[in-house]
């Protein structure tokens, strides 16, 4: 309770945003109101009542956006030491300083795909302290032929992490996705020959992607989980084993039997040099979700429906 009214404190500017969205909320009131006590509305009246709306709808929405930007402004004010020493900082100055980052929370993600991809986005505004620990996997796909022919780990999520967490995330996606055309190059991607170099240059393939990820000054950096190739299987319940996870639904479907349990092979994975380390000193672990592994064929849900 005693934090609520800090909230009211002169030095925190939010009195006068808390009295206007209460002042639209009661404008917003009385336009309802009169609505429910009218037995007939005037031309007039029906003016009157919508121009009352309106205005108190603007000024809930004002309200609210100027309470969260000085909440943000509070925020920045006090984790910098300038404003410490000098008052009349501006704080614009502030919240796009750069250094404010570097002292943010360490977070540590850990996933694949684009629902990693999308929290590091988001996370990447607020803190450079961040450690995505990314998946080693095709998913039972079939390997590409740039993968093929440079004799890879399938770093697909490895490569779309650092895009995620770059600064011109276009720029960096063209980049490491770019396809080369010539003859002797044809069928490579940019990004397999750059993580390959890596690779021979600083021999572990842990090292080689923390490497890469300085290199290209993203924001945080990159681990594999593993340095094995881990694959998603599902043992189903009439005891087939499906080894490729994009299958795992296709033939539970065929055989009209449940999925007995999801597990990962090989199970004794070793976790990547580094991967432990960041999870012990992290302040938050952030678990960014796949598409899920089961989908519902809409055949199987007529059925069921019917």
């Amino acid at each position: 309770m005693k934090g609520f009214f800090e909230w009211f404190k002169s030095s925190t500017k939010m009195k006068r945003w808390f009295f206007i969205v209460l002042v639209g909320i009661v404008l917003c009131c009385y336009g309802f109101s009169k609505i429910l006590v009218q037995k007939e509305l005037q031309i007039e009246d029906l003016i009157w009542i919508i121009a009352t709306f309106i205005i108190g709808f603007t000024l809930v929405i004002l309200g609210i956006i100027y309470i969260q930007k000085r909440t943000l402004e509070l925020l920045v004010q006090a984790n910098s030491t300038e404003v410490g020493e000098n008052k009349k900082v501006n704080m614009k100055s502030l919240i796009f300083n750069k250094n404010l980052y570097e002292k943010g929370p360490n977070i540590v993600v850990i996933g694949g795909g684009t629902g990693l991809n999308t929290v590091l986005q988001g996370i990447k505004k607020y803190t450079s302290n961040i450690t995505a620990i990314v998946t080693i996997s095709d998913y039972g796909k079939a390997a590409t032929n740039s993968r093929k022919e440079l004799e890879l780990l399938p770093l697909e999520d490895v490569k779309e992490s650092m895009i995620a967490l770059s600064s011109n995330e276009d720029e960096m996606e063209k980049i490491m996705n770019h396809g080369f055309i010539s003859n002797k190059l044809r069928g490579l991607n940019f990004g397999d020959i750059y993580m390959l170099a890596m690779k021979e240059i600083y021999g572990n393939m842990a090292e080689s992607v923390g490497k890469a990820s300085e290199i290209l000054k993203i924001t945080g950096k990159v681990l594999p989980v593993t340095l094995d190739e881990i694959r998603i299987c599902a043992e189903l319940k009439d005891g087939t084993v499906v080894e490729e996870k994009d299958k795992i639904s296709d033939v539970a479907y065929e055989k009209v039997t449940k999925i007995q349990r999801i597990y990962v092979s090989p199970s004794n994975a070793v976790p990547a040099p580094g991967v432990l380390d960041a999870i012990k000193n992290a302040d938050a672990i952030v678990i960014g979700p796949r598409k899920p592994i089961y989908k519902y064929h809409s055949k199987f849900i007529n059925k069921k429906c019917c």
